[in-house]
């Protein structure tokens, strides 16, 4: 009797899991998302940044600013980078008394902490409306790069109070808005 009663329990949840799995395969928001997907690997693999939108029969053609934000982005992880391989060289090091290496391994920790914190600080202001969103922690400073055509103050003070909810209350936080086109 419990056999039938197990066996009829995973007969229901295997048909719930197909039932389920056809489902999102055949969403219509499935469909959107893996065009959506074809479009950007299609872009990738040409190798071309340039965003193509055509209005009203005039057809515009933008170089996105995404470069700008894409090489500060590189030019940061590459610091780090380079911060956290000479901090792993202190750590490496036989030399060097244990309290060093224990500091320089917090360090990378630390470095790894920011750089996470920033991510989802990106996330969180791209989520606000923002087509982009680059931020840069160094210390006590905060600072802010929103991609967006209509920068104001109070635009800036929802996204100084974002960061203070995320990072605790900071000495300085500088919001730059930069014009999408």
């Amino acid at each position: 009797m419990l056999l039938k009663k197990q066996t009829v329990w995973l007969l229901t949840m295997l048909s719930l899991v197909v039932v389920l799995s056809v489902y999102y395969m055949t969403s219509p928001d499935q469909q959107k998302n893996e065009l959506a997907t074809q479009e950007q690997e299609k872009a990738t693999n040409s190798g071309q940044e340039e965003v193509t939108t055509e209005t009203e029969g005039e057809v515009l053609s933008s170089v996105a600013s995404d470069e700008v934000f894409e090489g500060l982005r590189l030019q940061l992880d590459e610091e780090r980078s380079k911060m956290k391989e000479d901090l792993r060289d202190i750590m490496a090091s036989t030399d060097l008394p244990a309290d060093q290496r224990s500091k320089a391994y917090d360090q990378i920790e630390e470095l790894d902490q920011v750089a996470q914190k920033e991510a989802v600080l990106e996330t969180l202001i791209i989520a606000m409306g923002y087509d982009d969103a680059l931020v840069r922690a160094d210390g006590e400073k905060v600072r802010i790069t929103v991609k967006s055509n209509e920068p104001s103050a109070s635009a800036a003070n929802d996204i100084i109070q974002v960061v203070k909810d995320e990072l605790g209350q900071m000495q300085a936080v500088a919001v730059e808005f930069q014009p999408d086109k």
